[in-house]
């Protein structure tokens, strides 16, 4: 008797090349479209002008790192405002699993990156070696002079793609007019040079050879979107009831017996992953839906109703199969989990704009000198003192009054100034130490602590703004 050992199962594939065919209709459209967007946004934007006035950039979109400041049109955010960044990335988290819960993974399938630079990877590909039956003949071909020339242009395409890549990348975090003579002459910071070289090899790797091995195992989001979805997720799936048992003899004595499918390998070959709808699910599969088109093109050809592969939930399964029609789409969007989804999401981004539109133009803060607590002066009054750091947000110096309240029982100064005024430069934090006095035999003078609120004042806008905090007195 002999024990054989078996192999473990291997966690990684071998790479098989994949030659998706062309192929024409509406989700082909609805991703052209998408494709034409999205990489309009990404290229374009960093060139938009935005008049802020003087001493702004007039750059729309940036990332000034070196005032460490964001940009966004007629929005400004400072990194103390940050929670605008962290409720954007919960917006966005929201809306994807929104997205997946109601659609499956229709982020994957039309607005990813690895998707929209594989898509248009492919499309250089075909364009210059050909559609599918030629890529395939040409893979297989030896090495000569032709292969070799079709190669080295598609691989130039790609690098100019990816270049453009990574320039439009650091255009975001510098003004980019002005960046761009500056790497074009050579004088840009290091640091871009450094992130253009690293993004246009990435594209370069990920769009034009990685493709769908980072889908399947760089990205954890196939992984992920199990615990989205359920049996009314709308996702792309085929009609096994209808469409088995498959067959290409449609004029066999047993033809009546063949399902629609006619076995044509249209969805395989389209694919973007190189998989076979027709297995059910699977965690390659981005619900791209250009199997979708593939199919309803031959149906259409062969005289059979569309609709074999679709867009469709497991509960359509079970209802088609005993005969009865689908549910509306509108009762599998609209459910609990997504409703859900829906009012998390609304109510971070109502938060957000609530918080944008009332944020204060001054922003301020005080904390007193510990050392010591208190100072008693030459008439008996009690003094404390205050570090006052004020950011001014405008684009011009202002000036700034500094009062306290309540009134009548405390008098205040500001080191170096005589009349409680600053100014603090444009977009610059000015620090201040404020002297806050106790008349003598004052209650405050005499209590141990005393609640006083700071009041700072534009003097240019007239915003006005406090902080609260105590006053040490001799009690104490």
């Amino acid at each position: 008797m002999t024990n054989s050992a078996e192999e473990p199962p291997k966690l990684y594939a071998a790479q098989e090349p994949i030659f998706p065919r062309r192929v024409y209709g509406f989700f082909r459209s609805l991703k052209w479209s998408l494709m034409i967007v999205t990489l309009g946004i990404y290229y374009i934007t960093p060139w938009i002008r935005w008049d802020r006035g003087p001493n702004l950039p007039d750059q729309a979109v940036l990332i000034d790192l070196s005032t460490r400041r964001f940009f966004f049109f007629w929005i400004e955010i400072w990194p103390q405002e940050f929670y605008f960044v962290a409720g954007l990335l919960i917006m966005a988290g929201l809306g994807l699993f929104l997205f997946t819960s109601a659609l499956g993974r229709v982020w994957c399938g039309y607005a990813c990156p690895q998707t929209v630079w594989t898509d248009l990877f492919v499309t250089v590909e075909r364009w210059i070696e050909g559609d599918r039956n030629a890529r395939v003949r040409l893979y297989k071909a030896k090495w000569d002079a032709h292969k070799i020339r079709l190669r080295l242009t598609k691989w130039f395409v790609w690098l100019l793609i990816s270049v453009a890549t990574g320039g439009a990348w650091v255009f975001y975090f510098a003004d980019a007019p002005t960046l761009l003579q500056q790497l074009v002459h050579g004088s840009a910071p290091y640091i871009a040079y450094v992130f253009i070289l690293s993004l246009t090899g990435t594209t370069f790797l990920f769009g034009g050879f990685a493709r769908e091995q980072i889908c399947i195992y760089m990205c954890p989001w196939p992984r992920i979107q199990a615990a989205m979805m359920d049996e009314d997720t709308i996702t792309v799936a085929y009609r096994a009831w209808r469409g088995e048992p498959r067959g290409k003899h449609r004029k066999s004595a047993d033809a009546d017996k063949l399902g629609d499918c006619i076995d044509c390998n249209a969805c395989v070959n389209v694919c973007p992953m190189g998989i076979d709808i027709r297995d059910g699910q699977q965690l390659a599969c981005i619900t791209c839906a250009l199997c979708i088109d593939a199919c309803d093109g031959m149906m259409a050809k062969v005289g059979k109703p569309r609709g074999l592969i679709d867009y469709m939930a497991l509960t359509d399964e079970a209802r088609e199969r005993s005969g009865k029609p689908p549910k509306p789409v509108w009762k599998h969007i609209l459910r609990l989990r997504t409703i859900i989804y829906t009012v998390l999401w609304a109510g971070v981004g109502a938060f957000l704009i609530a918080a944008l539109f009332l944020r204060s133009n001054i922003d301020f803060n005080v904390s007193p000198v510990r050392n010591p607590v208190y100072v008693t002066l030459s008439d008996g009054s009690i003094r404390n003192t205050f570090n006052l750091r004020i950011h001014n947000k405008q684009g011009q110096a202002h000036r700034f009054m500094i009062s306290v309240t309540p009134k009548g029982i405390f008098g205040t100064t500001v080191q170096g100034q005589k009349d409680g005024m600053v100014t603090v430069p444009a977009d610059e934090t000015g620090s201040h130490k404020l002297f806050v006095t106790a008349f003598r035999n004052s209650p405050a003078a005499k209590a141990g602590l005393t609640d006083i609120r700071i009041w700072v004042e534009d003097m240019e806008t007239k915003d006005r703004v406090y902080k609260d905090t105590v006053f040490n007195g001799k009690g104490r």
